[in-house]
């Protein structure tokens, strides 16, 4: 990815972020303090849901003591995700999170054509409580869209793309799409156009239909064709070069 925006949105934004992580890990009243995987995790779905943007300084004191680890065990955590291009390190700013370019946006795409039809096409594991997941996330994308809420939109169409990649019933594969999810959102963040994915949700809903009536190949082809078009239009509505 290319170096991040020199806007540093740590101040109001984060310090929700903060609370929000604090909450999380008093509610299930555990100490993560030999974690690094969870602490990453953690981090990493708060990226995936939107809050955490391209350009925030992650400071690692106050990071720390909000998902309760040590400092090292952050800084373990935080290289992970810079392994993983969701994080940068940056001179004189530290950690931030990173700001993808069109290449990105390109190789990203290559994954998820390879890996979100495949996972309809082998619908062997897709058990009812799976599909539950994947019509849930119809609903919550109809809901939002009705309240004009976009940004809840794009939450239910990464429930969705997750939810897909779920009927395989592979851990792996739910692990890779965590990240793709990632950065997916991020590049969202990129785009000219906030409604982005209000045009999606009747193909969303399509997919699931398919899914429900055991047309895994119909399915497979239709989400074929509807990444290809998203990352078309992503890329034609690209806010910076790259």
């Amino acid at each position: 990815m290319s170096p991040s925006s020199r806007t540093d949105t740590s101040g109001a934004d984060f310090g929700a972020v903060l609370e929000m992580l604090d909450a999380e890990r008093r509610s299930r009243r555990t100490v993560m303090s030999t974690s690094a995987d969870r602490a990453a995790r953690q981090v990493r779905e708060q990226v995936v849901e939107g809050r955490l943007r391209s350009g925030t300084r992650l400071p690692e004191q106050r990071l720390a003591a909000a998902l309760g680890v040590s400092r090292n065990t952050l800084r373990e955590a935080l290289s992970m995700l810079v392994a993983e291009r969701i994080l940068v390190r940056e001179t004189h700013r530290g950690v931030v999170v990173a700001t993808p370019g069109r290449d990105d946006v390109r190789d990203v795409y290559a994954a998820r054509l390879v890996i979100e039809p495949a996972a309809l096409a082998h619908g062997e594991d897709a058990t009812p409580e799976r599909l539950a997941a994947l019509r849930a996330a119809i609903t919550e994308g109809r809901a939002a869209a009705d309240r004009g809420d976009h940004d809840g939109v794009g939450n239910a169409n990464q429930h969705f793309h997750r939810a897909v990649v779920a009927l395989a019933g592979s851990a792996r594969l739910d692990a890779q799409m965590d990240l793709l999810l990632a950065e997916m959102r991020l590049f969202f963040h990129q785009m000219r156009d906030a409604d982005f994915h209000t045009a999606y949700l009747a193909d969303n809903e399509r997919i699931c239909a398919l899914a429900e009536d055991g047309e895994h190949t119909a399915a497979a082809e239709r989400l074929t064709a509807y990444l290809l078009r998203a990352r078309d239009q992503l890329l034609a509505r690209w806010v910076t070069s790259g």
